[in-house]
């Protein structure tokens, strides 16, 4: 039976090993239901508009199809998370040199003629500097990413009611009375529910952390 999508954030190898077949649509399913999100957050908060996002997370998943077949990961040379990095960061940029390309019109004819400035520089230079932080964003995003994995296992494993509990009193900002008072249990088991759940999560973090690393 296949893992359902939220169990886990696959680790790299098992994850590679899978979209080398064609025809496993679960897994590429997998891939593009774990990462789309992680993608286009990076891409807007790296200066572009969600239609160029989206286009972003269309570019990286036709890539990863065309690569993956003959792609041969080496966990020794760079982890997973620094690849998806960096072809996000080549389609990031791609994005904002095409937008930018109308911007060469204005340079000074004279720094085109006298080579100073060929087209591929003077595009580079006109890059939105918020793009050449994206290793940041991109550790924002994937802490994010990572959570949400997170919560979306536990709260899957956890009985509906406890979860309730959990996330009316921490999300919601519910009273701990106010909680225990709409789930008929004594104000302690909220508080008890609340560790417990919070425990889950950061244990559930730290797994996952260590399979991307």
């Amino acid at each position: 039976m296949a893992e359902p999508i939220d169990e886990l954030i696959p680790t790299r190898a098992t994850l590679i090993q899978r979209l080398k077949d064609w025809q496993d649509q679960a897994s590429w399913q997998d891939f593009f239901d774990t990462y789309w999100k992680l993608i286009y957050g990076v891409a807007v908060k790296g200066g572009l508009t969600r239609t160029e996002a989206q286009d972003v997370v269309q570019e990286i998943m036709v890539a990863v199809a065309k690569n993956m077949p003959t792609f041969q990961y080496d966990p020794s040379i760079g982890s997973f998370k620094g690849w998806l990095l960096n072809m996000t960061r080549w389609r990031i940029a791609d994005q904002i040199r095409k937008r930018n390309k109308h911007l060469l019109d204005i340079l000074p004819e004279d720094r085109k003629e006298d080579g100073k400035e060929d087209e591929t520089q003077a595009i580079n230079r006109l890059v939105n500097p918020i793009a050449q932080n994206l290793e940041e964003l991109w550790d924002e995003e994937w802490e994010i990413n990572l959570l949400a994995a997170a919560v979306a296992k536990v709260k899957r494993q956890l009985d509906p009611q406890k979860y309730q509990v959990f996330d009316f009193y921490v999300n919601k900002g519910w009273a701990p009375g106010k909680v225990a008072d709409a789930f008929d249990v004594p104000v302690e088991q909220v508080y008890m529910i609340k560790h417990r759940v919070t425990d889950l999560i950061k244990d559930e973090v730290k797994r996952l952390e260590k399979e991307m690393s």
